[in-house]
């Protein structure tokens, strides 16, 4: 028991020790301090005039960064309303007035020698053209209701026949829903398949080129949902 007591007295001892030189060492520095004020005050005025720019520097910085992310908020917003908008005609359109529309938004990109099917059995070529980099295209459309997705089985059977059956050199799948499921994306992904959901075809209508949209291949912001299972 007399070797814990022991230690506790030291501790107390130690501490009382610490305290009494901090407090020295204190007094000796208002002590200095007091004997140099017309040296040290300056300084003092410096470092609080610099504590007070720094934080009304940090300040207005956050404050800018919050507006910036505020307004790139409300521009996304914007830019998916506005895509939403461009879609209510091409949601009017029948499968077949949809493939048309596709042959016509080549065209407009500067493809050539653009052919659309205008029927069932094409075997996933809804439209085949040439890039203007000489590259042919070959594209599968899908008029699905936005809140649908492409599944995996409608990718196979792209995969199993733009290539192999069509000789395609940049294989497109369009669709009017929001998403590709999780599998038909990495099948796509996989396979060079470019595929283009709701947003970016909105983003297509809306003016974007085709050679800006086919290196995003299933991502894009707006109002995509994520892939479902």
């Amino acid at each position: 028991m007399a070797q814990p007591r022991r230690r506790r007295r030291l501790k107390k001892r130690t501490r009382r020790q610490l305290q009494g030189w901090g407090a020295l060492a204190a007094a000796a520095a208002a002590v200095w301090v007091a004997g140099h004020w017309s040296v040290v005050w300056p300084v003092l005025v410096a470092m609080l005039a610099a504590a007070v720019v720094g934080g009304g520097g940090w300040a207005l910085l956050r404050a800018h960064r919050h507006a910036v992310g505020q307004d790139r908020a409300w521009r996304a917003q914007e830019e998916a309303r506005a895509r939403e908008l461009s879609m209510a005609e091409v949601d009017a359109l029948s499968w077949q007035e949809f493939e048309t529309y596709v042959a016509d938004l080549c065209r407009r990109d500067g493809c050539t020698k653009v052919v659309g099917s205008g029927k069932s059995g094409d075997l996933g070529a809804d439209v085949i053209g040439y890039l203007a980099d000489g590259r042919k295209l070959v594209v599968q459309c899908k008029k699905y209701a936005p809140h649908r997705s492409v599944s995996s089985q409608d990718m196979q059977k792209f995969v199993g026949t733009a290539r192999l059956e069509h000789g395609a050199d940049v294989a497109l799948f369009v669709t009017t829903c929001r998403s590709f499921t999780r599998d038909a994306l990495g099948l796509a992904l996989r396979q060079d398949i470019v595929a283009l959901h709701r947003d970016l075809l909105g983003s297509w209508v809306k003016g974007a080129h085709l050679d800006t949209l086919i290196p995003l291949n299933g991502s894009g912001g707006g109002t995509r949902r994520r892939p479902t299972a």
